[in-house]
C-alpha cells in the first residue's frame, strides 16, 4: 500500500488519499512527537488515527501519531511495517453507501518489548520529550489487570516485581518505567484510556500505582516517582467513554476492494488470534467523550469530533452507554445469538423475540435508571443503536466475538441496572424481567450447547474453564437437577456487583435457566413465553 505516485484511478474509484506531506509530518512528528498510542488494533486505527488523519487533511493540525503495541507484536510487524504504517479505513454505512479513505496519520510503529534495545530506547526517549502531551490506549480491559481470577499477582506482573523496572514484562510494568523516564526531567502529561471500561482512568492509575509501589518499596526506584504519578498537575489520569464498532475483517470488504484492484486485503491472524489485516471496516457513528485533564497541553481533538467535558459528565455518558444504551444489548444479543446459532448481530435484529428482548432491556428495564448527561441524549443514543446501527447488513460483527469475556462485562452491563433498582424508593428489583432472563441464558450458553442440541464452543473468558465446570452435567430435558447448582454463579458479586440471591433475583434466575434447558427448541420458546 504505497501513495508515492499514486494515480487518479484510485481517487475515480472513491478512495480518498491524504492531502499532507506524510514524510514531512513524520519527520517533525518524530522529533516533536505530541502524543503516542499503545494497543495498535482495529478501533485505534478505526477512530483516533482517522480522526486525527482528517485533522491533517484539513490542516487543522501538524503533528501525527506513534502507535506501539505491547502484546501482541506481530500486529507492528504484520500490519504495520510492510505498509508503511499507513491503513485502509472502510466505512460501512447503514444505507449500503461505502466510504474508503486511505488513513496516513501514523507515522511511526513500535514493539513495545524491554528485551527489544532499538524499540525500548526509542520509547524511553519519546516520553522524556517535552512536547509530549497525551499517551493513550486501546489494550481492553484485561490490559490493566495485575491478577488472576483468585486475586493474586500474574507471575509476569510478581517477576517485575522483584527484578526492577529495567526489563519488565508486564505492559503496565512498561508503561510505569516509561513514565519513570519522564520523571527524571518532570514534564507533566496526560494518561488517557481509551478502553470500554468504566472509569478507565482509574484502571490505568491503579495499575501505575502499583507497580510504583512496589518498585519504590524495593529501593528501584525514587519515593518521588509516587509523588510526581499521584499530582493531578503532572501525570493526570483522565476517564473517557468510548463508542465505535469495528469488527474483525470481513470477507465481504475485502472482496469488494480486490474488485477495485485494491491488493492488500491479506487476513492476518496473529499467534495470539488477533484478527486485523491491512484494511478496518467500521461503521459511521463514533462517539468519544473525555475529561478534559492535560496538564501539559493537547492536541485540538475536538475539531475530531471528540467531545471535552468534567469527569462527572464523562461518568454519565459511560454509564448510560454501558449500563443502558448499548452494551448490555449487544451481551444479550451475544448470549442469544450463540444460543441460536447467529453468526452476525445484524441477522439478529431481524429475529422478532430478540430484537423485542434488547428493546426491553433497553426502553423498559433501563431507561427509568439513566441519567442525562447532557451532551448526549441517551433517547437519541439508544434509538440509533437499535434502529441504525445493530440492524446495519453492512457491519459483519459477531455475537461470537461479542461474548468474549462476558464474566467480565456483566458487573457493569447489568450489576449496575440491578444496584439502581435495588436502591431506589420507587422502583423494585422483583420488577426485572429481561436482564434475569439474559443471565439465565447466559448460564445456559456455558453449558456449550445452542438450541438445537449441537455443541458449540464458547468464547474465551478469563472465567470460563471455572463457570462452564458447574453446568457440565446438565443435560437438555433434565427437569429434576438441583438448580443449586448454580449458586456459586449467581451469588458470585464479582461478577455480577451484587449476589443475586441478596437482592431476590437468584432464584428467579435459576427457574428460568430450568426453562431454559427443557428440551430442544426450549430457548426459543422461552423466549416467545417471556415476550409475548
Amino acid at each position: 500500500m504505497k501513495l508515492v505516485n499514486y494515480n487518479s484511478s484510485w481517487e475515480e474509484k472513491g478512495y480518498e488519499l491524504p492531502n499532507y506531506d506524510r514524510e514531512e509530518l513524520r519527520k517533525d512528528t518524530m522529533d516533536k512527537p505530541s502524543w503516542i498510542h499503545f494497543g495498535a488494533g482495529n478501533i485505534f486505527r478505526g477512530f483516533p488515527a482517522a480522526g486525527l488523519h482528517k485533522m491533517l487533511d484539513e490542516g487543522s493540525y501538524d503533528r501525527g501519531v506513534i502507535v506501539a503495541e505491547g502484546f501482541d507484536y506481530e500486529i507492528i510487524e504484520k500490519a504495520y511495517k510492510p505498509y508503511d504504517d499507513l491503513s485502509l479505513l472502510v466505512v460501512l454505512k447503514s444505507d449500503g453507501d461505502i466510504e474508503k479513505k486511505v488513513i496516513g496519520s501514523v507515522v511511526e510503529s513500535i514493539e513495545a518489548d524491554s528485551n527489544l534495545d532499538n524499540e525500548w530506547e526509542r520509547l524511553k526517549e519519546i516520553f522524556r520529550k517535552p512536547s509530549l502531551q497525551l499517551v493513550s490506549f486501546t489494550i481492553t480491559e484485561k490490559g490493566y489487570s495485575l491478577v488472576d481470577s483468585s486475586g493474586e499477582y500474574l507471575s509476569v506482573v510478581s517477576e517485575d516485581f522483584s527484578t526492577g523496572y529495567k526489563k519488565p514484562l508486564h505492559l503496565m510494568g512498561k508503561i510505569t518505567a516509561l513514565l519513570y523516564e519522564r520523571y527524571t526531567n518532570k514534564h507533566p502529561i496526560a494518561m488517557v484510556s481509551m478502553d470500554n471500561c468504566s472509569h478507565n482512568g482509574d484502571k490505568l492509575f491503579a495499575a501505575v500505582e502499583d507497580y510504583a509501589e512496589h518498585w519504590v518499596k524495593n529501593g528501584y526506584m525514587e519515593e518521588g516517582f509516587l509523588n510526581y504519578i499521584r499530582d493531578k498537575n503532572k501525570v493526570a489520569f483522565p476517564w473517557s467513554m468510548i463508542d465505535k464498532i469495528t469488527p474483525r475483517p470481513d470477507d465481504k470488504v475485502k472482496k469488494i476492494l480486490e474488485e477495485d484492484g485494491f491488493k492488500d486485503t491479506e487476513l492476518i491472524i496473529t499467534s495470539k488470534n488477533t484478527y486485523t489485516a491491512p484494511f478496518v471496516n467500521a461503521e459511521e457513528t463514533e462517539y468519544f467523550v473525555v475529561e478534559d485533564a492535560f496538564p501539559n497541553g493537547r492536541p485540538p481533538l475536538e475539531r475530531a469530533g471528540f467531545l471535552f467535558t468534567d469527569r462527572e459528565t464523562v461518568d454519565k455518558v459511560e454509564r448510560m452507554k454501558v449500563c443502558t444504551c448499548l452494551n448490555p444489548l449487544h451481551t444479550a444479543l451475544a448470549i442469544f445469538g450463540c444460543l441460536l446459532s447467529y453468526t452476525t448481530i445484524w441477522e439478529e435484529m431481524r429475529d422478532a423475540e430478540l430484537v423485542k428482548l434488547v428493546n426491553r432491556i433497553g426502553y423498559s428495564e433501563g431507561m427509568p435508571v439513566v441519567v442525562n448527561p447532557g451532551v448526549i441524549d441517551p433517547m437519541d443514543f439508544i434509538k440509533a443503536v437499535l434502529e441504525v446501527r445493530l440492524p446495519n447488513p453492512f457491519m459483519p460483527d459477531a455475537p461470537q466475538r461479542i461474548a468474549t469475556d462476558t464474566s467480565q462485562k456483566l458487573p457493569i452491563r447489568f450489576g449496575e441496572t440491578i444496584k439502581a433498582y435495588r436502591d431506589s424508593s420507587t422502583l423494585k428489583v422483583s420488577d426485572l424481567t429481561f436482564i434475569p432472563l439474559t443471565i439465565a441464558g447466559w448460564c445456559r450458553y456455558l453449558m456449550g450447547i445452542d438450541d438445537e442440541g449441537n455443541p458449540f464452543t464458547p468464547s474465551s473468558d478469563p472465567l470460563l474453564d471455572d463457570l462452564m465446570g458447574y453446568v457440565k452435567d446438565v443435560k437438555l430435558g433434565d427437569s429434576s437437577i438441583n438448580t443449586s447448582i448454580l449458586r456459586p454463579i449467581l451469588s458470585n458479586d464479582k461478577i455480577f456487583a451484587v449476589n443475586l440471591y441478596e437482592v431476590g433475583l437468584g432464584e428467579k434466575i435459576e427457574g428460568m435457566f430450568l426453562e431454559l434447558i427443557a428440551g430442544k427448541g426450549a430457548v426459543r420458546e422461552t423466549l416467545k413465553r417471556y415476550l409475548k
